[in-house]
């Protein structure tokens, strides 16, 4: 009887060697930044919770470091790549270094930002990621809301933009994508990474955001769409409150406060201090009244 051998992970000089065959040089447009630390993606991985059962989705493996790892537990990993240098080494490198999981990996050659559930050959059933910096938080929210499949998401990101995710109401760096990513679920910090991990070292820190998706609000790609057209209404001018905020939104200020009342929120607060639930109220308040709003992810 024979047992799978786990997948070797590469380290500074594999990821060096790598580049240089493809002659890759990493650029700032497509947020390139290659882990090159086993210990960095074996936390990664064990922080994403992901199991033998689980079918990955991840974003950007670039030259494959976090692949190698995600294919030690999960049951299958789909990659989706931009680059199609990158994408076209992919499965020589999966071979190369893990040859008993390669039958358990597929990548496409695609945008993240686009990428559909038709485009995938298997449904996901998590998202583990280190996502390009440059399109973090569009990326994260475009896959949450197309692939209702995803339970759970972990997700490398710029420090800051981790803390933004993560923030509670109340404070001054909570907004639009601390609210909109907690219409998904359960959003937290889960760690940190220093630079020195990566290829090029970049000069921001790193941290790892966590989300568990709980459907509270259904999966109403309508609700979702007026929830987040309110969102962005009260944070285009933060400093104001809801009643002034949201004027054009509603249509004069006037009928802003109804719908703030009919949700049962203060029209003199400010956008900072509510959280996700109270905004989907107000969205079924505008939409109670007949009015319609437009789209936003």
């Amino acid at each position: 009887m024979t047992t799978d051998q786990p997948p070797r992970l590469l380290g500074p000089a594999e990821i060096r060697a790598l580049a240089a065959e493809l002659d890759v040089r990493p650029t700032k447009t497509l947020g390139q930044n290659f882990v090159h630390d086993a210990n960095t993606v074996r936390r990664i991985v064990a922080a994403s919770g992901i199991g033998a059962d689980d079918i990955v989705l991840e974003v950007g493996p670039g030259l494959g470091s976090l692949t190698l790892a995600l294919l030690a537990e999960a049951g299958r990993v789909v990659a989706v790549e931009i680059d199609r240098k990158l994408a076209a080494r992919l499965p020589q490198t999966i071979a190369e270094f893990a040859p008993d999981q390669a039958r358990n990996f597929d990548v496409v050659t695609a945008d993240a930002l686009a990428v559909m559930p038709d485009d995938l050959p298997q449904t996901p059933t998590a998202l583990v990621a280190n996502l390009p910096y440059n399109v973090a938080v569009p990326v994260l929210l475009h896959l949450m809301a197309e692939f209702p499949t995803i339970r759970t998401a972990l997700v490398m990101v710029q420090a800051e933009v981790a803390d933004r995710l993560a923030a509670s109401p109340g404070g001054r760096i909570y907004g639009v994508p601390s609210v909109k990513a907690r219409f998904y679920g359960d959003v937290a910090r889960a760690g940190s990474i220093g630079t020195q991990v990566f290829w090029p070292e970049p000069k921001i820190q790193s941290g790892l955001v966590r989300i568990d998706r709980r459907d509270a609000y259904g999966t109403d790609r309508d609700l979702r769409t007026r929830t987040f057209a309110a969102i962005d209404a009260a944070f285009a001018q933060r400093r104001k409150t809801m009643r002034a905020a949201l004027a054009s939104w509603a249509g004069t200020a006037a009928q802003a406060e109804e719908f703030l009342r009919t949700a049962d929120i203060d029209p003199s607060i400010r956008g900072e201090r509510l959280d996700v639930a109270d905004f989907v109220r107000l969205a079924q308040a505008r939409k109670d009244a007949g009015i319609d709003t437009g789209a936003s992810r």
